[in-house]
């Protein structure tokens, strides 16, 4: 065992393949999501614990006071490690990297791995920790799950997706509904089912942000900048922690009826973001299942052992939606292919220095004023 230390070069080399590829990492643990929060005004900091778990920290000083906040983002991640142990190897990564944080400055430590709700090892020692419930820093908390079981058999992977879901499958599929895939994890061609772009990913990425302002609207969620996701999206693409499908009308460069963002990390595909037309509801109403179907193939051809069909819970409602609600109709659609709904512990956070932190917060909102 080595004591918490600062990441060496040597141990960067090969960051993301423990921190992301490894099963229970995150895209968020990134090198690229850390050049990406640099862009935005984040240190990074690339954190090992005394079992040699990678940890990356993301922080912000406090204008004109000193100290800073910090935030793991979706971290730390375990690394691989699975069953009873996840809870407690998480719950000590976390303090040991908030101490190590806390000596050399940092006010306050927020994280949220995503640790099931019921795991009591982990939530027991972060309390005694001094960590406290927080709202979510991420949209959702919780999300819906398909386990995959290793060398699943795509037939019965779709047989057990709901009779009215196959079937729209099958219709946006005879109507001609191609399937773009933009990835850079692919050898020999797209592969079946999926075509090959007519146009750079760049493009189609700037576009989907447009689509998804539409979605947003309609299911009452907003978004942020343009200038703060697009290029992250194509940082992630490139690094190959992105896959984005895209719905277009019987060509590769035909008219887009839907897309959806997908996150490879941690042994799973993650949906990210996903957007379609109101009009192509209309028009093509199977478009969004087919390209839902087509990242569920994609992850059993990774070899991947779950398909994260995303959260569909929201602020003030952080729980599964009932009918009536506007997250309700998705989260219907997501169940239909068979997706579990997975309760998770959520964000918290650790207060090291009170006085620090009042002060450093007090000092962000006078500035955030004295700039408009």
């Amino acid at each position: 065992m080595t004591e918490v230390h600062e990441a060496t070069p040597a141990e960067r080399v090969d960051w993301d393949a423990r921190a992301v590829d490894a099963v229970g990492g995150h895209v968020y643990q990134s090198v690229a999501w850390a050049q990406h929060g640099e862009s935005t005004g984040w240190r990074s900091r690339f954190v090992v614990t005394s079992d040699d778990g990678p940890v990356l920290s993301l922080e912000r000083p406090w204008p004109m006071t000193g100290g800073s906040s910090a935030y793991l983002p979706r971290g730390p991640v375990a690394a691989g490690a699975r069953g009873d142990a996840v809870g407690d190897l998480l719950a000590r990564r976390l303090i040991e990297v908030t101490d190590h944080l806390a000596a050399d400055g940092v006010d306050v430590v927020a994280a949220d791995p995503e640790v099931p709700a019921g795991d009591s090892a982990y939530g027991d020692a972060i309390r005694r920790a001094g960590f406290v419930p927080i709202d979510e820093i991420q949209p959702s908390r919780h999300r819906i799950a398909l386990p995959l079981e290793s060398g699943a058999d795509e037939p019965a992977v779709l047989e057990a997706i709901s009779k009215s879901t196959r079937q729209r499958i099958r219709s946006a599929e005879r109507a001609g509904v191609v399937v773009v895939r933009h990835d850079r994890r692919q050898a020999g061609g797209p592969g079946d089912g999926f075509a090959a772009p007519a146009e750079p990913s760049e493009v189609a990425l700037d576009r989907f942000y447009d689509l998804l302002g539409e979605t947003g609207e309609r299911r009452q969620f907003g978004f942020g900048p343009r200038d703060w996701f697009v290029p992250w999206w194509v940082a992630a693409l490139r690094s190959g922690h992105l896959a984005y499908l895209e719905a277009h009308d019987a060509t590769a460069d035909g008219p887009v009826l839907a897309g959806l963002v997908l996150y490879r990390h941690g042994g799973r595909l993650s949906t990210v973001h996903s957007g379609d037309h109101d009009t192509s509801r209309s028009s093509h109403p199977g478009a969004l299942h087919l390209l839902r179907w087509r990242a569920i193939q994609l992850a059993i051809r990774n070899g991947c052992l779950e398909m994260d069909l995303g959260g569909v819970d929201v602020a003030g409602a952080r729980r599964e939606p009932v009918q009536g609600e506007p997250m309700y109709g998705l989260y219907q659609h997501k169940r239909s292919f068979g997706g579990r709904w997975v309760e998770l512990t959520g964000a918290h956070e650790r207060v090291i220095d009170g006085r620090g932190y009042g002060v450093g917060r007090a000092a962000t909102r006078l500035q955030r004023l004295l700039r408009r």
